[in-house]
């Protein structure tokens, strides 16, 4: 077993916040305590720990494994749960799924319909193909709804409109929410609207008072209108769940998915290099910073990852990397699906710079710095020997780990 200390960050975080309904669960039990004559007391109840069996057992060696002398940061976080046995309505979420796993901008959709359906309704979150998503649940999804088959693959919006039809009939939402995206969820909820007869609201960014307000005039102005059955909405369109966990319960439709005339010819993807994407559109980018040495090698990593190059506002003053390619508040706000950050110590204006980025990968010598605290993966080392291993290891899965999977 490693001796590595794992933190958790979000069980630190419940500890700190005493608005959380576990945060006094994830406070340390006090064992032994200074009485008021000087004398010290025990708590006898709070000796031992749970065994595999349910049983109490005592170690006195002092080597007790579980015990609650000291709270664990590692320990699971387990919310309540939030169950609705026969909902009176449903509010239906459907969520982008890039790369098969839910974005930042879902979570934020799945949050605005928990608002949404309150203590009767329940969210049913529709998901087109398979997906590598495991945590539907603490997103904030009631019901699960998976519609594949080989006609959803690719680019198929006239057929995955026949899909959300069919969910429309069997399961009549109070509320249908997509995500106003490039991704393809604003494309495919203007055609559902059409094909339903709906006129959606888009672009939102708030759901208030019966009431959706969206974005108009280039972002400077906003645009209020009566609450739409079908809602396209912006990312922070509201608070993701993070206080419950909901069941996730999986439902099929009852009947088949009518077959529409294929009138679009899906080429697959094709090929980009990762250099000339904008860093505001980048999903997965390394990006490095003053403790970069080698910057031949960090050229060749990116490379290697396919992935768009970064730079903090050190790197970029002292000429290792374009201005263009600057993160942070002084220079480009990312939304990346990965974010890789090597030798970057965390300024508080980079920090600020991938806020919205679902998971950041932190190369650091200094476990310290903010940047690791941040992080949610560190990786604590010399950025030329950690890059130099990475290289090798995606070589090597390019040159031999693709035909043993075959």
């Amino acid at each position: 077993m490693s001796d590595l200390i794992r933190r958790d960050p979000r069980a630190e975080w419940i500890a700190r916040n005493r608005l959380h309904p576990l945060h006094a669960a994830m406070q340390p039990v006090q064992n032994s305590w200074m009485g008021p004559n000087g004398l010290m007391r025990k708590n006898l109840h709070g000796q031992g720990f749970i065994g595999p069996n349910g049983i109490k057992r005592i170690d006195r060696s002092g080597a007790q494994q579980g015990g609650a002398v000291k709270r664990s940061a590692a320990v699971e976080v387990q919310l309540p749960l939030h169950a609705v046995a026969e909902p009176g309505f449903y509010i239906t979420v459907v969520p982008d799924m890039v790369g098969g796993r839910l974005s930042s901008h879902d979570r934020d959709l799945l949050g605005l319909a928990r608002q949404l359906a309150g203590a009767e309704g329940a969210v049913l979150a529709v998901v087109f193909g398979e997906h590598k998503e495991t945590a539907f649940d603490t997103a904030g999804a009631d019901r699960l709804l998976i519609i594949d088959g080989a006609e959803f693959d690719g680019y198929s919006p006239e057929q995955r409109v026949q899909g959300l039809r069919a969910v429309d009939n069997q399961f009549n939402p109070r509320h249908w929410l997509l995500p106003d995206s490039r991704s393809g969820g604003g494309e495919l909820g203007r055609r559902f609207a059409a094909s339903i007869g709906e006129r959606p609201a888009t672009r939102v960014w708030q759901v208030k008072d019966q009431l959706c307000i969206s974005r108009a005039g280039a972002g400077r102005e906003d645009l209020v209108r009566p609450l739409a059955r079908l809602i396209l909405a912006a990312v922070e369109c509201a608070e993701p769940v993070s206080e419950t966990r909901h069941e996730a319960l999986p439902v099929e439709l009852s009947t088949g998915v009518a077959r529409s005339l294929p009138r679009i010819e899906d080429l697959g993807a094709v090929a980009v290099d990762p250099g000339v994407i904008p860093m505001a559109e980048a999903e997965f980018i390394l990006s490095g910073g003053n403790g970069v040495r080698d910057w031949d090698l960090f050229h060749q990593a990116a490379a290697a990852l396919g992935a768009t190059e970064g730079a903090s506002r050190v790197a970029v003053d002292d000429g290792f990397m374009g201005r263009e390619r600057q993160v942070g508040a002084s220079g480009t706000w990312v939304t990346a699906r990965v974010y890789v950050a090597v030798g970057i110590s965390g300024a508080i204006q980079h920090l600020q710079g991938i806020g919205a980025c679902d998971k950041v990968i932190a190369i650091n010598l200094d476990a310290g710095c903010d940047m690791v605290k941040r992080a949610d993966l560190s990786v604590i080392g010399e950025s030329a020997e950690v890059l130099t291993a990475l290289i090798a290891a995606v070589r090597a899965w390019r040159s031999g780990g693709k035909r043993d999977a075959a």
